[in-house]
């Protein structure tokens, strides 16, 4: 449920804190979640691509827990 309130954050600001993605990355390492989570981060990084959310890290680093397999 955490991961899926820290994506409706960034939804609602329209940005992903650089300390929310560094969560997203640590509940993700865990691998304890559920299906509705990895749509969460799905609808996510689709909308970071679109540019409809932003990034507040600076680095050239790509989402790269939403990509690969779980």
């Amino acid at each position: 449920m955490m991961i899926r309130v820290l994506v409706e954050s960034a939804f609602q600001t329209g940005c992903l804190s650089v300390e929310s993605e560094g969560l997203l990355h640590q509940m993700l390492a865990t691998k304890i979640y559920k299906a509705e989570d990895v749509a969460a981060l799905k609808r996510l990084c689709d909308a970071v691509r679109a540019g409809k959310v932003k990034r507040e890290a600076s680095s050239n680093i790509s989402m790269e827990f939403l990509t690969r397999k779980k």
